[in-house]
């Protein structure tokens, strides 16, 4: 049977971050501007899709990882909201394990936190390209470079904003999105139809000293760009977005967003960002697995539908009316119910039950 969707049309992302950071508020916005939920989650009343656990709603923290799926621009995105207190950080590092990517999500007025230093380094463990997420810019004390300079200090990364904001805490009302050249305002309190105007005279000045800066960045990770920037020309914005996902996706470049989640403001650009700068399956190389019935030896899998099964769990939980329930990530092949496969971890075959 045929894929509804095309491989590349996937995107496999965590939301990671500090406690407190917005992840879950973030993951609620996207449910609901992708139309998966029909209002929008509250952490403090306890009403998100995935803190679904009596002890999450009733702190108001995450606790065990989450998987939801949804669609966006005819991409089918598949998020993980993982925990950031360090306690679970175990529940971390088994979601980044089977992550193609990750949007780092810090707090404007906090910058970077401890936790983000340790799900950060995480991630590089695992090889996850990653886009920022700037939240809470509506916030008092709340500073989008400062933050930027945090990133590039303390983590070490070639943080390339694609955003700047327009307005800061109480003031803030948008963003001018540089690679377009265009400002993006969100008027009213839900945030679902925002709306693509000019940029503001009194901003474009400074927008355009960023987008040089900007292009600059993107330029030194591209040979062709280069060349193209040390003549003098301006590389068109296509070759700028397509130069900046091939550097994400290898690691030598991280695009910055930034926003308001719980004001709904800045999330609709971050799910373009999303589908525009992280790989899909078919992006990152194949998966290395090790023979069971041979340690010493190893064999890629690609993915590919037509391949042979590999796939890993990486999360199993008790579920009151299913019973037990493994999370799995396939990297090749398929897996179809009642189909039977080869269990590693106990060395025997094992009968797939439901699918959900």
């Amino acid at each position: 049977m045929a894929r509804e969707t095309p491989l590349h049309l996937y995107r496999n992302i965590g939301i990671i971050a500090h406690i407190d950071a917005g992840k879950t508020t973030t993951t609620e916005r996207v449910l609901f501007y992708t139309g998966k939920t029909h209002r929008l989650g509250s952490v403090d009343e306890g009403t998100t899709v995935t803190d679904w656990m009596d002890q999450e709603r009733e702190r108001g923290i995450t606790i065990v990882s989450a998987a939801v799926t949804a669609a966006w621009n005819d991409t089918l995105i598949n998020i993980i909201d993982t925990p950031g207190h360090i306690d679970f950080t175990a529940e971390v590092q088994r979601c980044l394990r089977v992550l193609d990517g990750g949007v780092v999500v810090f707090d404007a007025v906090q910058g970077v936190e401890p936790q983000s230093e340790t799900v950060w380094r995480q991630a590089d463990r695992y090889g996850v390209p990653r886009i920022c997420f700037v939240n809470k810019m509506d916030r008092v004390g709340a500073s989008y470079d400062r933050t930027i300079e945090m990133v590039r200090q303390r983590l070490g990364a070639n943080a390339i904003p694609v955003q700047m904001p327009i307005g800061s805490e109480s003031d803030f009302m948008g963003v001018v999105d540089l690679l377009e050249e265009r400002a993006v305002i969100w008027t009213d309190d839900v945030g679902a139809d925002p709306e693509q105007v000019d940029i503001p005279a009194d901003l474009k000045r400074e927008a355009a000293a960023r987008r040089a800066r900007m292009v600059e960045q993107i330029c030194e990770t591209d040979d062709d760009l280069t060349h193209q920037y040390l003549e003098g020309k301006t590389p068109a914005t296509a070759e700028l977005r397509r130069a900046l996902r091939a550097a994400t996706i290898a690691g030598k470049a991280t695009p910055v967003l930034c926003g308001s989640s719980l004001r709904n403001k800045g999330v609709q650009p971050l799910l373009d960002a999303v589908v525009d700068y992280l790989p899909s399956p078919a992006d990152i190389p194949p998966v290395v697995s090790i023979k069971p019935a041979d340690p010493e030896s190893s064999v890629t899998r690609p993915a590919d539908d037509t391949a042979p099964l590999s796939a890993l769990v990486f999360k199993i939980v008790s579920d009151p009316y299913v019973g037990r329930l493994a999370d799995f990530r396939v990297y090749s092949g398929k897996i179809t119910t009642g189909s039977m496969v080869h269990n590693s971890s106990k060395g025997k075959r094992e009968r797939v039950g439901r699918l959900i």
